[in-house]
């Protein structure tokens, strides 16, 4: 796995290193000793996977409030996503800012995560299913989420009228 830093601090891009042979490839989704070397969250206490019917869904913006903060590992195992983070960490440099990154099957990308993040992805392709590796188990009473329009973070959506969900269309806007 190579680690590809964001422009957000403590966030990156994981990409694998496929080994090709002619029956296909293999690649290590996951090494708690790079994670480590890394100095990210190296245990994960949940794997979730999502599916989405329709191209356009849109799951966002998520995230857990301290101490129940969760760190992600999010990967695309089938279909195509456009995926979001947003730093909400309380005097950071980059609070307010987002970073977008394409995952597919095919580009073996990842994206990590932190603590203190807003996640949400909108589906490019139709049956596209995302599978996450969760460091923290979910706390209904700190389960927060953020406009996925907010004007204030001005995220670049690709598709227009995204399928949402009542509580995702209900979220609050950020505050910086």
């Amino acid at each position: 796995m190579r680690f590809i830093p964001t422009e957000l601090a403590g966030a990156y891009v994981i990409e694998l290193e496929l080994r090709h042979d002619q029956r296909g490839f293999f690649a290590r989704t996951f090494c708690e000793n790079e994670f480590a070397k890394q100095g990210l969250v190296s245990r994960f206490v949940q794997c979730n996977i999502a599916w989405n019917k329709e191209a356009g869904t849109l799951r966002g913006m998520h995230y857990q409030e301290p101490p129940h903060a969760e760190a992600k590992v999010v990967r695309c195992t089938r279909g195509a996503l456009y995926d979001v983070i947003v730093d909400l960490r309380p005097g950071s440099p980059t609070r307010g800012k987002w970073v977008a990154v394409e995952l597919t099957p095919i580009n073996g990308l990842m994206l990590y995560v932190p603590e203190g993040f807003a996640h949400g992805y909108q589906t490019l392709e139709p049956d596209t299913e995302v599978s996450y590796l969760m460091g923290a188990f979910p706390e209904r009473n700190a389960e927060r989420g953020i406009r996925w329009d907010d004007l204030a973070l001005g995220i670049r959506w690709p598709l227009p009228s995204p399928i949402l969900s009542d509580r995702d269309r209900s979220h609050p806007g950020f505050k910086l």
